[in-house]
């Protein structure tokens, strides 16, 4: 009988998205049968990633059969994220990996004046943890939920807890990707939907931080390990559009001057910042590594990658775990009757 794992990457259409089933493509066994699951909003992003997918596994010598599925998921929809859970627990009996790349923004623009004067105050400082992102206060999604908790977190969440059976049924792995800037500075137990916050990108990432060391003894229990990781700083789609040629690669500068100038976290490229997600799905010994730990992408100045662990306070995980299990318990009932088909051949 031939291996066969199944991989779902949220968000894949992004470039660390695209990179890590890149990366999970080149580390998994070669003669194991691969099913990565593309997911996305919409259906034409879903294909430009698949074929972009597909052109790289062609450079391999790969034995092993890759094939492609998909979901469409908005985590910003419940309704969306019930319809993913049904779509995955009819096609799989056993997922092996699971990724959460989710990383939705409500930013404003640049504060131009601002990212001036942190370049010219602190080079380094001004590429690593900038704060000239303007954010705004307040967004919800139409479930009534605060968008980027919903988007980066909650939504998820609830898709995990959804699919827990078949995760364990494939003794998986749970990759959250985490933030260089998760700082616990940035998010309070009083604004837990971050809808008071002007950081909420960087408050939702802090939620992940600890939803993670609240959740990963218990999964472990069941069979399932589950990570928590950051990828550094690397060239990000979300935020290019407020950049205009000359910004543009003026910031693509400022990262290579960064690292040349010691820091370890400017990976710069997406295949680098996919280091530490890969790692832990395929090399690291759960018997050993320790899963309270958040494992880095980083990357010397002449551009080696390794992997960097650091500690992670946890001030604040319990109480976050009782917040998302009573709110997990109110959308189980309010999505009780919800059952909806929006799948399309591709």
């Amino acid at each position: 009988m031939v291996d066969h794992k199944v991989a779902v990457i949220t968000g894949t259409n992004s470039n660390l998205g695209l990179n890590i089933a890149y990366r999970l493509v080149e580390q998994i066994d070669p003669n194991v049968r691969l099913t990565l699951v593309v997911t996305s909003r919409t259906l034409p992003r879903v294909r430009e990633a698949v074929d972009l997918i597909q052109l790289h596994v062609k450079k391999m010598s790969r034995v092993g059969i890759v094939d492609y599925d998909y979901l469409l998921v908005d985590f910003t929809d419940m309704v969306s994220i019930l319809t993913a859970y049904y779509d995955l627990t009819k096609k799989y009996k056993e997922i092996h990996y699971f990724y959460v790349n989710a990383a939705q923004g409500v930013y404003g623009g640049i504060d131009w004046i601002g990212a001036v004067k942190e370049v010219c105050t602190n080079v380094i400082e001004s590429v690593t943890n900038p704060t000239y992102k303007i954010q705004r206060v307040g967004v919800k999604s139409r479930d009534g939920l605060g968008l980027v908790f919903q988007a980066n977190v909650f939504g998820p969440y609830y898709l995990i807890q959804k699919i827990l059976p078949q995760l364990i049924a494939g003794k998986a792995v749970v990759v959250w990707i985490s933030s260089l800037m998760s700082d616990p500075k940035y998010f309070s137990l009083g604004d837990i939907q971050l809808l008071r916050s002007d950081v909420s990108y960087e408050g939702s990432k802090r939620l992940v931080d600890l939803l993670h060391l609240a959740t990963y003894k218990e999964l472990r229990k069941c069979g399932v390990h589950q990570y928590l990781v950051q990828p550094g700083i690397f060239i990000s789609n979300s935020f290019s559009i407020y950049l205009n040629f000359f910004t543009y690669y003026g910031m693509l500068a400022l990262f290579y001057l960064a690292r040349w100038l010691g820091s370890i976290w400017h990976n710069i490229d997406g295949y680098r910042a996919a280091n530490a997600p890969v790692y832990v799905a395929t090399l690291a010994n759960p018997n050993f590594e320790d899963q309270g730990l958040k494992y880095g992408s980083a990357t010397d100045r002449h551009g080696m990658e390794y992997i960097e662990k650091s500690e992670v306070d946890s001030t604040g995980a319990s109480d976050v775990l009782k917040y998302f299990e009573t709110l997990k318990q109110e959308w189980d009932e309010n999505l009780k009757d919800q059952i909806t088909n929006t799948r399309i051949p591709i």
